[in-house]
């Protein structure tokens, strides 16, 4: 079988389609991505082709900036998220993403939820499509922009609006239930995914790594994405007060920027989750979902900083679930970030829950299980249809 992911020329929404489009490939299915070419270096890394389709999301942004006189970055509302993703986006990219796609020839189109080109190529060349949901539920207010945004691009192609987004057969839901948030789950076939921290490619070198010292080892990981706030080094210096060893992902930027004492803190620009997260006590995080599940999915307990309202659901699920502490926006000096720390490496009700979690991720089917069940699905409904 053909399967052609797409997703949004974003890290944090192609990382998380990696485990089944690993496990397709490893059944013997050809598997190609549908992205921004600068997504190449990071698809072509682990081994798939890319069919390059439309811009980067800075030239979306920016066009959003002139349809609309807003930078979504400064004004994140439901209108704007939904134009963006549903609107702009698709917009820029659909007719190379069609063209691509008629020429690669797929079975089945899997898009992250927030990928609006795929489901519209997908019902334009009449084939099944699966939506990934890298995050939990999203909030009514955004899946009604989403799906204002989306209805006017199928309605001048001729196509039926979808009743609901995402749309497509089946949804692959990462979040485990125990982080669900109040939110519409949209009525296609529900299949539990297990999110998985990233790990690098079979056979790539492990970064080298500095010998722990027998303090526990936390893990710093705040939002290194345009426009967010640069926190880390206030957070960092506060937290090497502690008894602790830190390691943080710095997103690129330089060392000499956080203005910490040398050999206090192991810095990484990038270094995939799973080895950050090896022989981890703690995390201390910004809610992003990557992040978030994959946390979960070890078993440890986390601070969530959360730098959007979005996050900030994130995180009051994970302090529900007993998993951790969250610190609300506006409530977030690295002072309190240092005492949530403290508390969660003294007090072992934190890592008792982050382990229950951790189970509950354990049973959800693995993406080798997912990859074979999506098949046979394909398949036994004949749902493959000629391209038009």
């Amino acid at each position: 079988m053909r399967v052609l992911f797409f997703n949004n020329p974003i890290n944090g929404h192609f990382l998380p389609l990696l485990p089944l489009a690993r496990a397709l490939r490893k059944r013997g299915h050809s598997v190609a991505f549908v992205s921004a070419a600068g997504m190449a270096a990071a698809v072509e890394a682990e081994g798939f082709e890319l069919i390059a389709a439309g811009p980067t999301a800075g030239v979306v942004i920016d066009e959003l900036a002139r349809r609309t006189g807003t930078n979504i970055l400064v004004s994140r509302t439901p209108e704007l998220v939904g134009e963006f993703f549903a609107g702009v986006r698709v917009d820029l990219a659909v007719d190379e993403a069609l063209a691509g796609s008629r020429a690669w020839r797929p079975d089945l189109v899997v898009s992250e939820h927030l990928d609006f080109v795929g489901p519209l190529v997908a019902a334009m060349i009449e084939l099944p499509s699966a939506a990934v949901a890298i995050d939990p539920a999203l909030e009514p207010g955004s899946l009604a922009a989403l799906a204002v945004a989306a209805r006017s691009r199928y309605l001048s192609r001729g196509l039926a609006a979808p009743d609901h987004v995402p749309s497509g057969r089946w949804l692959l839901d990462l979040c485990p239930p125990s982080l669900q948030r109040g939110g519409a789950l949209p009525p296609l076939d529900h299949i539990a995914l297990r999110p998985e921290p990233h790990q690098a490619p079979d056979g790539a070198p492990r970064a080298a790594r500095v010998p722990g010292t027998g303090r526990p080892r936390v893990l710093v990981s705040l939002s290194t994405a345009p426009g967010a706030p640069s926190a880390l080094g206030p957070v960092l210096r506060s937290l090497s007060a502690l008894d602790v060893d830190l390691v943080a992902a710095t997103g690129g930027r330089p060392a000499e920027e956080f203005g910490l004492e040398p050999g206090r803190v192991e810095l990484f620009s990038f270094v995939p989750a799973a080895e950050l997260l090896d022989g981890v006590t703690a995390v201390v995080h910004h809610g992003g979902s990557g992040t978030t599940f994959g946390t979960a999915a070890r078993g440890l307990p986390a601070v969530v900083v959360p730098g959007t309202e979005g996050q900030e659901r994130q995180a009051k699920r994970v302090e529900a679930a007993g998993a951790g502490l969250a610190l609300p926006i506006g409530e977030q000096e690295p002072s309190a970030v240092a005492a949530a720390l403290a508390r969660l490496l003294t007090e072992p009700a934190f890592t008792v829950a982050a382990q229950r979690l951790s189970d509950e991720i354990a049973a959800m089917p693995s993406a080798s299980e997912v990859a074979e069940r999506l098949v046979a699905y394909v398949s036994e409904s004949g749902a493959v249809a000629p391209l038009r």
